[in-house]
């Protein structure tokens, strides 16, 4: 019995060391992918019309669920905040918190997370599609670069778009906060919209837009790299999505944490 305790620590050591080295080497893997593809990009031939089309579908084809996301969040965050504030007799903080919290962390954070669940399956699915079925080796062939024609396209796409679509999240978010705060908790309107423009800063805008810019870099890196690697047939497929949409996720609020820390801490 004493000699079966030191062996059972060393194998519970040798597992976590296990899954430590293996996280390393996925994330070494992950940033030789990112130098790559960033560095095959800046050296001709460039694909402009592949950069527009991703433009497109990232940031014109995600509009809906993003304004529905930002304009009902917006709306729910006021009603919270007059609830909460009511307790401490605190309701006039509704303005500045709606504007604060939408420009600064739900905005970018919630359109970050809409947009991976909609296009970093997409890439992982197309690209992984395309490796399956070896049109990527038959690029390849026909010396057409795959990361120049396929991938830095999506990832560039991705850093523009995220920015743009979180601009436009956060007017809708705060315009949804103010429909609520105005026509069902009776704030006057002038003075929402005066308490709104006086709190915000430029240097909240500055934030949003760093952040939503890491999170489309991530979003994008994510479907391309999983649907790159992707192997095993129409299972490898599936598997490439999920583990696309998943990694996205978690490299979005983990950014989201250090880049806050970074600014306030």
């Amino acid at each position: 019995m004493s000699g079966s305790v030191p062996r059972a620590v060393i194998a519970a050591f040798a597992a976590i060391g296990g899954l430590i080295v293996a996280m390393l080497a996925e994330i070494g893997r992950v940033t030789r992918f990112a130098a790559l593809t960033i560095g095959r990009a800046l050296t001709p031939p460039y694909y402009p019309g592949r950069l527009l089309e991703q433009l497109g579908h990232i940031g014109w084809l995600s509009l809906p669920v993003v304004g529905l996301t930002a304009i009902f969040t917006g709306a729910a965050l006021a009603q919270q905040i007059f609830t909460a504030g009511s307790r401490f007799s605190a309701q006039s903080t509704v303005p500045a918190v709606v504007v604060i919290g939408m420009v600064r962390e739900l905005g970018p954070v919630l359109v970050g997370l809409m947009v991976a669940g909609r296009v970093s399956s997409a890439m992982a699915a197309e690209i992984g599609t395309m490796r399956v079925t070896e049109q990527l080796d038959a690029m390849t062939t026909l010396r057409t670069d795959p990361f120049r024609y396929l991938l830095s396209p999506r990832l560039f796409a991705g850093v523009i778009a995220l920015p743009l679509l979180v601009l436009v999240a956060n007017a809708i978010g705060i315009f949804g906060g103010y429909l609520l705060a105005v026509h069902k908790l009776g704030f006057n309107a002038s003075n929402y919209l005066a308490v709104t423009r006086r709190v915000l800063r430029a240097d909240d805008f500055q934030m949003a837009l760093v952040k939503a810019a890491v999170f489309g870099f991530f979003m994008a890196l994510m479907g391309c790299y999983h649907g790159y690697r992707t192997a095993g047939g129409a299972a490898g497929v599936g598997r490439s999505t999920t583990n696309a949409v998943v990694s996205a996720f978690v490299l979005i609020i983990l950014s989201n944490l250090l880049i806050t820390i970074a600014a306030f801490g």
